[in-house]
């Protein structure tokens, strides 16, 4: 992974040298003669003026597979900038699955001329993938399959394959066996098909243990079938058990990539796509309304600090020890949320496990609040000689961390259930509640006690 980044680094470097010595044909050998992911790459990784230069270097026949791999935002940018001529070139070269995904990141009416631009039977093809959307299991499927019956012998199969020659879908490691109205019977793997007698018929060696998947999955839970079942491909059916095509490894593994990319950036409250070069009023429009929603949240905080303004002023040693209180209970709180997200994300929480799950992290937020209570008592109580601010700070900690695991396990369950990525909003309502909690608890506390 260090090297991969190091040899990133030192091919941006050299990209940018190249166009500051104004050698733009350089660059442009340079740029076509990498793979289309690493070019995206380098394209993400250029400001934007420096990326429409490069854009322009780019060959025709690459522009679709590059915008393939570039992200929604940066890719929305160049295509805004391109003519129809040039979107009807960039997608001549796609294979029917990656023009149905460029497809759907394009204008209406641009979509509508590049349909009208295909022949009839392609295009039928094509409106059938684009019927379904792009998260589902049916916008992740390629059409380009091979099904064979299971009253034909191997031997018939193999001279079939023999005929497609080089017209064999790529990544075919299974062949799909159908019925005669197209419903899923089973697979027959590419090693089963050599190493049988050829004399044997499909139906006494396919497999029938690969369940299908229906086309209407989301993109999550397909991604998590084949984590969990170590798939290489998996055919897709519609309503009737009908075969539509099949979803291979490389798709899903772009699923995972962008779920990983959204949960890290929605720690931020950022969006996956989020252009790092993207013009300044752009992003602060994005940021704002996060920013926005952290200040009433911090005025919250503030608040309630404030109704306690009388205590703090009689023991000053209060303010000095306030940030522990919500610092500890903000850790533990995403601790526990980052869990339950993931838990979300993977399919493992259900309605009858959610309970058992709320009770494990309150148990483990109060007992983690009494190992760090005693600790933190034993530093204030040396450090203010008062073994009473010393017992409130040990209290408090103990109350804010169970009230930050149960908030972490409980928030996320909510905002899913509404409607709201609880990756997203998850972290600034959080936030809220162990500031809030913590900050009520400590200073009540020592309103109680100490005045």
């Amino acid at each position: 992974m260090a090297k991969n980044r190091r040899i990133e680094k030192q091919r941006l470097d050299h990209l940018q040298e190249v166009l500051d010595s104004g050698a733009l044909r350089e660059a442009g050998r340079m740029l076509n003669a990498l793979h289309p992911a690493e070019a995206a790459h380098l394209l993400e990784s250029l400001p934007q003026a420096e990326r429409e230069i490069v854009w322009g270097l780019v060959n025709e026949e690459q522009d679709g597979e590059i915008l393939l791999y570039l992200s929604d935002e940066v890719r929305d940018g160049l295509i805004q900038k391109m003519d129809l001529q040039e979107l009807l070139a960039a997608a001549e070269n796609l294979d029917l699955d990656d023009l149905a995904d460029l497809l759907q990141e394009l204008p209406r009416t641009i979509t509508r001329q590049v349909l009208d631009s295909l022949d009839y039977q392609y295009r039928s093809r094509l409106e059938s993938v684009l019927h379904y959307p792009e998260d589902t299991a049916g916008g992740l499927m390629n059409l380009d399959i091979v099904t064979v019956r299971p009253e034909v012998s191997l031997d018939v199969v193999l001279r079939y394959l023999r005929r497609l020659g080089g017209n064999l879908p790529a990544g075919t490691d299974s062949l799909i066996v159908i019925n005669r109205e197209s419903q899923y019977l089973g697979t027959l793997s590419i090693t089963d098909l050599l190493t049988h007698d050829p004399g044997m018929i499909v139906a006494e060696v396919m497999k029938l243990r690969l369940a299908p998947i229906p086309a209407e999955t989301s993109a999550r839970d397909v991604a998590n079938r084949f984590e969990q079942q170590d798939l290489i491909s998996a055919p897709v059916v519609d309503g009737k058990g009908r075969v539509l095509g099949r979803i291979t490894i490389d798709d899903v593994v772009d699923v995972i990539r962008e779920e990983g990319e959204h949960q890290f950036m929605g720690q931020a409250g950022l969006s996956g796509d989020e252009d790092m070069f993207a013009p300044v009023i752009a992003s602060t429009k994005r940021r704002a309304l996060w920013l926005g929603i952290n200040l009433l949240t911090a005025l919250l905080a503030s608040w309630v600090i404030g109704r306690f303004e009388h205590t703090i002023e009689k023991v000053v040693a209060l303010a000095v020890l306030m940030p522990i209180v919500a610092s500890m209970g903000g850790v533990a709180g995403t601790q526990t949320l980052t869990l339950a997200v993931r838990g979300l994300a993977l399919g493992q929480i259900s309605g009858k496990n959610a309970r058992v799950l709320l009770y494990k992290e309150l148990a483990v937020g109060v007992l983690n609040g009494l190992i760090w209570a005693s600790v933190v008592a034993l530093v204030a109580g040396f450090w203010f000689q008062n073994i009473s601010i010393a017992l409130l700070i040990a209290a408090a900690l103990v109350i804010n961390l169970a009230f930050a695991a149960f908030t972490g396990a409980v928030l996320p369950l909510l905002l899913d259930r509404i409607g709201i990525d609880p990756a997203l909003a998850g972290g600034v309502l959080l936030t809220t509640v162990t500031d809030v909690v913590g900050f009520f608890a400590f200073l009540g506390l020592a309103t109680l006690f100490l005045l």
